[in-house]
């Protein structure tokens, strides 16, 4: 009976309905295993698709067709370890999310997915059935269960394969981030390895999906809870570990632990790794952006060329009349911190040219927010024709406090493909630009040192869409609004919440009101990197058309 077990980790990148893609990586990821003399090489949770499919795997044709790709792999993969990948699976007419176990040319075994999340970004209850709980499989003298991502939340699942004789957990995960997921997803492990006394191998995807990011860490609990590995954030990774067999059971051998970041750092890899790979993955290599001489474009800016490289991000200021010198000053400084291409397109004539034809119409009106909303739609417009021309994705920059009230011109600064900052509150904009100019990390593509002009971040916040304007003018202060929007967004709590927090009531009616007719318009707003469970999308699914509001 062999005393040594050796599996290969592949915490690895793939990309949503690439299916060949994702099978040539797998492949990979078995040839680099079969070289380290591995028995196993195990993939995350569905790999073989990409996740989150959302109704995309219902499509017969297309979860046939990844099924056919496991199959390849299965009779490609036969001279050297067995596979373990996720994917969809039929049995008896019904779709479930498997995991599958590859050795000798053929699939040995497929586990179903038991427990189905059906909360926040995950309707599964709604596409796969769910499957029986079942015993473990055995690979070369080791007997192993994997339990499915959310059925290792569960003890049911854990204390089954346990009981049926299960050594080791190897426990495939798509597991998207949150902020404070990571510390989250350490405490359920360890009670899952207090339950059962086994070693346990959590297994998790990296990567950007829309807006979700799967941020690997994977690692590796012995009996106790002892941490054995911890596999970096953010980044794809590969580990080799060795189970040896003690007197007392199975035992993973020590490995390196990556440092875990403190929660503004993963925050702002998460932007930089979710929009990089939604350009990537569809098909774009350069983004631009109009840059104001705000804040909030600032670090759009400095995420852009962290994520893509400075000479892939086009920077664009768009004066007018109101826009301040301290603006055109600090975004051009900020554009040759950076690196970035810095284009100059003064708006002046063109709104004059719009101004002039709308005036037969609005004769007889005083000027108010729709002429505030022309130079907004406007730069919208050129952004867009120098997107269109050069290819170049266009970034929308509203942080969550802006798309929560409504504070941002639909057709206008909302324009744009992607979104860094769409679940980012406008307090924290600031906390994350200090700390990117006091930090600088190997996976940033930009330069180091401090690239955002500190009085970008010491200015108070204007749209600058007329004479002397501050957001204040039409907001509470950043500091009530977001602790309001806390409560009834993230917390999704009441008025009279809000109160007993020690808001004005007033305040907390008023932005509640400002958030439900907002509806409309984060209902066709770009799609943005969460970093939440309450961002703007699949976590909130609100009716546009509301006239409810708390009575209390």
């Amino acid at each position: 009976m062999a005393d040594r077990f050796r599996l290969t980790l592949a915490q690895w990148n793939p990309t949503m309905g690439d299916l060949a893609g994702n099978a040539a990586l797998a492949r990979r990821a078995w040839e680099q295993g079969r070289a380290a003399g591995s028995n196993l090489v195990a993939l995350p949770e569905m790999f073989i698709t990409g996740y989150n499919t959302q109704d995309l795997v219902m499509k017969p044709a297309f979860h046939s067709a990844a099924i056919a790709e496991i199959e390849a792999l299965a009779r490609d993969c036969t001279d050297g370890p067995a596979l373990a990948i996720g994917g969809p699976a039929v049995d008896g007419g019904a779709l479930y999310n498997a995991y599958y176990i590859l050795q000798n040319g053929k699939i040995a075994a497929r586990v179903f997915k038991h427990h189905l999340p059906n909360e926040t970004v995950f309707d599964e209850k709604r596409i796969y059935a769910s499957g029986d709980v079942t015993g473990p499989y055995a690979l070369d003298g080791l007997r192993i269960g994997s339990p499915i991502c959310e059925d290792s939340w569960y003890e049911d699942v854990a204390e089954t394969l346990a009981e049926t004789g299960a050594e080791v957990l190897l426990v495939p995960n798509g597991s998207p981030y949150y902020r404070e997921k990571v510390s989250h997803r350490h405490q359920l492990m360890v009670a899952r390895v207090v339950e059962t006394g086994l070693p346990l191998v959590y297994l998790n995807l990296v990567g950007g999906q829309d807006d979700q990011v799967f941020d690997g860490g994977s690692f590796v609990l012995n009996p106790g809870g002892e941490l054995a590995l911890q596999m970096p954030l953010m980044q794809e990774a590969t580990a080799h570990l060795d189970l040896i067999r003690t007197d007392e059971g199975w035992r993973a051998e020590k490995g390196e632990l990556a440092r875990i970041p403190q929660a503004t750092e993963q925050d702002y890899h998460a932007m930089v790794l979710s929009l990089r790979d939604y350009l990537r993955k569809a098909g774009f290599s350069k983004v631009l952006l109009g840059l104001s001489g705000g804040i909030d474009s600032a670090l759009v800016a400095t995420v852009a060329a962290d994520a893509l490289g400075a000479e892939n991000v086009r920077c664009v200021m768009l004066p007018s009349e109101y826009t301040s010198d301290a603006s055109l000053q600090d975004a051009k400084a900020l554009a040759e911190n950076l690196g970035c291409r810095y284009d100059f397109v003064p708006i002046a004539q063109g709104r004059e040219a719009i101004t002039d034809t709308l005036a037969p119409l609005f004769d007889g009106t005083q000027p108010d927010v729709t002429e505030e909303n022309i130079q907004s739609r406007l730069r919208g417009l050129l952004l867009m024709a120098i997107s269109n021309k050069f290819g170049e994705m266009l970034l929308t920059t509203g942080n969550k406090s802006e798309v929560a009230v409504g504070y941002a011109t639909i057709y206008g600064d909302m324009s744009g493909g992607y979104n860094p900052l769409k679940d980012m509150y406008k307090t924290r904009v600031f906390e994350t630009c200090r700390w990117r100019n006091a930090n600088h990390r190997d996976w940033m593509q930009g330069p180091g040192g401090a690239v955002i002009p500190q009085r970008i971040i010491d200015r108070p916040p204007s749209a600058e869409l007329a004479p002397d304007q501050r957001d204040e003018d039409s907001l509470p202060p950043y500091e009530v609004l977001d602790g309001i929007l806390d409560i009834l967004v993230d917390q999704d709590g009441s008025i009279a919440d809000c109160v007993t927090a020690g808001y004005d009531r007033a305040d907390a009616k008023r932005v509640e009101h400002l958030l439900y007719i907002s509806e409309y318009k984060r209902f066709q707003s770009a799609p943005g990197t969460r970093l939440s469970k309450r961002a703007f999308w699949l976590d909130r699914r609100y009716p546009i058309v509301n006239r409810w509001r708390d009575g209390d």
